[in-house]
């Protein structure tokens, strides 16, 4: 088998084109990713996660060519939104809709009412001049996984909202991995102006077969803005996704961040949302559900940096069979930042006998004038509950159907971009299984 090396290579990412400056950043993290090692389960960012039985080496990086594959290769894709399926149908009426397939753009459309609100969707790899927007947020790879992502990205893509604008629906970017052992790098940069206002859905969809998606997203709330941003997870049974989305907030914004996660064989998702100006709120919510053999893995990071910011996190999750959830959450409270007020709750089902969880909620407070709370449960189905049901008359499989849809209303109701997110319910019912 080649060296993981000699897939993801130096020279791979020199040959990816685009401007100087990209070229730059691709080679110096290509070169700093030659000699990075993989994360360990030792380490407390991945405690519990079997991240040491990747092996990366199976996979390979989309074609350099553009969006129809490199010369003589026909494996490149020519998709387009017809292959997004049901997700098209759910994402209902959009300001914009932008579509990459195996790690290539394919598809960006925009209504003509928000091209003349100032919205502007474009790859960065055309910009000639460095925009300050990649790497603004996320100014160092946390590890290998972001290494990779900033070496590899083919056509990092970027959304900008102008100040003062507010978009009246929904802009999609929807990432599409159709090709078996391909590992793609899709990279996001939204940049919201000071008093716009506006929702974004970034989806993630795979087929079967086993692929690797290491995607990574930037958000820039400016000042009294407000942005909901929707991350959904449909990857294919076979799938390993490592994602990352780091969030910041200027003063009196606002950030409500939704997590919808169902696929994958091992997915992983990292959210951090640092609260930088004062009066700054990030609201972040996830509902989840594991079932097989899956692993879902969540950490997330609540940074208050600055005086009266707010933050508020619920997640909500169920496993069934012999899946595996880990949660791991940290509210961080610096000198300055007097006056915050945050809270941190997670709540896991257990479904069957055979599931593992493990949710570790922490705290790191270095201001004393604060509010802080977190919350923990792990638990199955509330036999009191069941029985109440059973004793009127309700079915057991029905019972317990209505308890885990019943477990799930409060965070899903949270979740941003109502109009998608209510497609999930739909995939929570099929996790539990048809209606008897």
């Amino acid at each position: 088998m080649p060296d993981l090396q000699e897939i993801f290579s130096v020279a791979y990412a020199a040959g990816l084109g685009g401007p100087d400056w990209l070229q730059q950043r691709r080679r110096e993290a290509a070169e700093a990713f030659r000699t990075a090692e993989l994360p360990s389960s030792s380490e407390e960012e991945w405690r519990y996660s079997p991240v040491s039985e990747l092996r990366l080496e199976t996979y390979r990086p989309a074609p350099s060519g553009g969006a129809n594959g490199a010369a003589g290769d026909d494996t490149g894709p020519a998709a387009g939104p017809g292959e997004l399926g049901t997700l098209r149908d759910r994402l209902a009426a959009l300001s914009a809709l932008v579509v990459t397939c195996d790690g290539h753009l394919v598809g960006a459309e925009i209504t003509p009412e928000a091209a003349a609100a100032g919205l502007s969707v474009r790859p960065l790899g055309e910009e000639t001049e460095p925009v300050g927007a990649l790497g603004g947020v996320l100014d160092a790879p946390a590890d290998l996984f972001g290494l990779m992502n900033d070496a590899f990205c083919t056509e990092p893509v970027m959304l900008e909202i102008p100040s003062g604008a507010r978009l009246a629906d929904p802009v999609a970017v929807v990432n599409v991995v159709r090709t078996q052992s391909l590992a793609i790098f899709p990279r996001l940069v939204v940049v919201v102006g000071d008093g716009a206002e506006a929702q974004v859905v970034n989806a993630l969809v795979s087929g079967e077969g086993e692929v690797l998606a290491v995607p990574v997203a930037e958000l820039d709330v400016g000042p009294a803005a407000r942005l909901e941003y929707l991350n959904l997870q449909e990857l294919g049974p076979q799938a390993t996704g490592i994602d990352q989305t780091a969030a910041t907030v200027a003063t009196q914004g606002h950030l409500v961040i939704g997590l919808a996660a169902v696929g994958g064989t091992y997915a992983r998702c990292r959210v951090d949302c640092t609260l930088a100006g004062r009066g700054a709120t990030g609201d972040m919510s996830a509902m989840y559900f594991g079932d097989r053999d899956q692993i879902l893995d969540f950490r997330t990071y609540q940074n208050h940096l600055a005086p009266d910011t707010n933050s508020n996190l619920l997640f909500v999750g169920a496993v069934e069979d012999r899946a595996r959830s880990i949660y791991s959450g940290l509210i961080r409270v610096g000198p300055k930042a007097r006056g915050t007020d945050a809270e941190q709750t997670n709540r896991i089902l257990k479904l069957s006998e055979e599931v593992w969880a493990d949710s570790v909620p922490n705290l790191e407070i270095e201001n004393n004038d604060v509010r802080c709370a977190h919350a923990s449960s792990v638990g199955p189905v509330d036999e009191d509950h069941r029985f109440y049901l059973e004793s009127r008359g309700v079915p057991p499989d029905v019972a317990e159907r209505l308890i885990v849809e019943g477990f799930f209303r409060e965070v899903r109701r949270r979740l941003p971009v109502q109009s998608v997110a209510a497609g999930f319910d739909e995939m929570v019912r099929a996790k539990i299984g048809p209606e008897q």
